[in-house]
């Protein structure tokens, strides 16, 4: 590991050499070898299916794990699997899991499925992708996701096996046997042909590959974007592209004797490539507590005595999960806990200062696509973290900050601080091939070689990244993008709805909620009540339900009548601040939002009395978006 504490650091790990004359394992599988070759007695993951600091936990040293992923993807060449076929899979985190990501992407091309998503959306990728094996989980109380899995791989004929994983051999006695009596049937009939996952990679050889492991850069796994909502765009990941993710942790983050703890879930690139390929690369320890992560029963309330259980140095987060943690008492032992990196959606500095007080850890913020096969930026571990930016880019990545006019043709690369689109070049950029459907590839590569990745930033004088807004538009509700087009098109189908608006409004744990203001047609009436009941019957995703729904006289538009988003961003910012101003007694109100060309829409607020400064900055530094006094 680097010494990665400026930007100078990071340019002279550039100055070394070229990227392309670095000597670096080519393939997934040489990467694997060459850890397992280094560290094999060295632990590589463990899992535990309960969240208890006591419970029973599985953990295989990178030697079993190398032998586990040869079986499998020897198991997926037996049933068809070539290098451009697709292993797809949904599942929830366990060792399984982990092989699976790898293997596949030994195989064939590897694609991780959501397992929240419905089985409409997840046969939908099924059928892009063009699935041959479908790996998922066998029946199981408490989950229905092999019932998802039967009902998408009826409507997705491409898929000729599902191999399944049983979650009950993690199970002690006398839990273990009674799952037979409780599994849930699966009255869903399909005609892929059904495996057990590890019954049949018992049976095929640990130490050997059976077929050719070839080393020429390629396409090695599928990522969907798009959330749990709207439908699914599939980006392209090289090889190449992974590995750079794992050597980036590598250099810059991480060494053997680290113990990552990661609750975020294996479909996600943020838990794929910067952690597990990290762990590849530096012989590190990867923790995954329950299938659901964070979302694991109990897992909160034992966070801090699993830190202790495992003597965890690197804490792998979003800013969701910080403020459910910051709910509860550091109860245990976390002094093995060196760093936490927080990534998916905009950290507020209330939630970083809160963190560091109580764990006396600092939150390093970072910044990845799944586009750009993830890592982008990041706040150095060891240096100046400035709260509220993305960090110093990585090394061979090139971050431009483009004013582009509307055809996509660059105009300019903007001044320091000015604000235009982050365009990024690095070798985890596929040029010409980020998504499967060549047409969604058509204007997403500025001047040959940067990628536009529709988020608005800027850089400073020292740097670091900023990220400003969203060129377009998504919300993020704790990571998850939500579709805004899904929620304005359910609402327009209601005959008393002219125009609907959908934006993220700010919220403290969730960074944004998603709310919609509307036009009614001229003459029609119809309450809140009634568009809320419309809303929640014709919006399938849970999460995509708008919190709030507003009926204004008339939306705002453009000249060619195109909603302006940021009009609403900024009556929504105005509620919600007030909101909270009147209910914890402050005596102030937003006079305004406005947009600073800096920071996005700011909100400035006014005295109406007497004003406890120090509470109103904590009780406001919960969100997102900046405020300020006005004069």
């Amino acid at each position: 590991m680097s010494r990665f504490a400026s930007v100078e650091d990071r340019d002279a790990v550039e100055d070394e050499m070229p990227w392309a004359e670095r000597q670096i394992p080519r393939t997934i599988y040489e990467f694997l070898t060459s850890v397992r070759d280094r560290h094999g007695q060295h632990p590589a993951v463990s899992f535990q299916i309960f969240s208890a600091p006591d419970s029973p936990a599985e953990t295989l040293t990178w030697n079993a794990l190398h032998g586990r992923v040869t079986q499998a993807a020897n198991l997926f060449r037996k049933l068809g699997v070539r290098e451009t076929d697709v292993v797809a899979y949904l599942l929830p985190n366990s060792t399984e899991t982990v092989v699976t990501l790898l293997a596949g992407s030994v195989a064939g091309i590897v694609n991780p499925v959501n397992p929240l998503l419905e089985p409409e959306q997840i046969s939908a990728i099924l059928r892009q992708t063009n699935a041959k094996v479908l790996v998922t989980l066998k029946s199981f109380p408490k989950t229905d996701i092999a019932q998802k899995a039967a009902e998408a791989v009826k409507f997705a004929p491409n898929v000729r096996a599902v191999v399944e994983v049983d979650l009950n051999r993690y199970l002690p006695a006398p839990k273990r046997w009674i799952v037979p009596f409780l599994r849930p049937k699966n009255p869903v009939e399909h005609r892929a042909d059904i495996y057990d996952f590890n019954a049949e990679c018992a049976k095929m050889p640990a130490d050997r590959l059976t077929f050719e492991d070839k080393t020429e850069d390629r396409i090695a796994a599928y990522f969907h974007t798009g959330g749990t909502t709207g439908l699914p765009k599939i980006a392209q990941h090289r090889a190449s592209g992974m590995i750079y993710n794992g050597w980036l942790g590598d250099r810059l983050l991480i060494d053997r004797d680290d113990v990552l703890i990661c609750p975020l879930p294996l479909f996600h690139v943020f838990a794929a490539y910067p952690i597990l390929m990290s762990c590849l690369a530096s012989g590190a320890h990867m923790v995954l507590p329950t299938p659901a992560g964070y979302r694991g029963e109990g897992v909160f309330d034992n966070f801090w005595k699993l830190i202790e259980r495992w003597k965890v140095t690197l804490l792998i987060t979003v800013p969701t999960a910080i403020s459910a943690l910051m709910q509860r008492p550091v109860d245990a032992d976390v002094s093995s806990l060196k760093t936490a990196i927080s990534g998916s959606a905009p950290l507020p500095v209330e939630l970083y200062n809160r963190f560091k007080a109580a764990t006396g850890v600092e939150i390093a913020e970072g910044y990845g696509l799944t586009e750009a096969t993830c890592l982008v930026s990041l706040n150095p571990v060891e240096g100046l973290k400035k709260v509220g930016s993305v960090g110093i880019p990585a090394p061979y990545t090139d971050v431009r900050i483009l004013a582009l006019d509307g055809d996509g043709s660059v105009k300019r690369e903007c001044d320091v601080d000015e604000v235009g689109e982050i365009c990024i070049a690095s070798p985890g950029v596929n040029l010409g091939g980020t998504y499967h459907d060549p047409d969604k590839n058509r204007g997403l590569i500025a001047e040959m070689r940067f990628l536009r990745t529709g988020d608005l930033g800027r850089k400073d004088s020292d740097g670091y990244l900023w990220i400003t807004g969203r060129a377009k538009d998504l919300i993020i509700r704790g990571g998850h993008n939500i579709d805004p087009g899904e929620i304005e098109e359910a609402l327009v189908r209601h005959p008393a709805v002219a125009f609907a608006g959908a934006i993220g409004q700010p919220d403290a744990f969730a960074g944004e909620l998603p709310c919609a203001y509307v036009e009614l047609v001229k003459g029609a009436t119809v309450t809140v009540e009634e568009l809320m009941e419309h809303a929640r019957h014709h919006i399938h995703e849970r999460a995509a339900i708008p919190k709030h729904v507003e009926i204004l006289p008339e939306l705002p538009k453009t000249a060619v009548g195109k909603i302006l988003k940021n009009e609403l961003r900024k009556l929504a910012i105005q509620r919600v601040y007030d909101s909270v101003l009147s209910e914890s007694g402050f005596g102030a109100r937003v006079e305004t939002v406005y947009e600073d060309k800096k920071r996005g829409l700011v909100a400035q607020l006014r005295r109406a009395g007497e004003v406890d400064e120090e509470a109103l900055g904590e009780k406001l530094g919960h969100f997102t978006r900046p405020w300020e006094w006005a004069e």
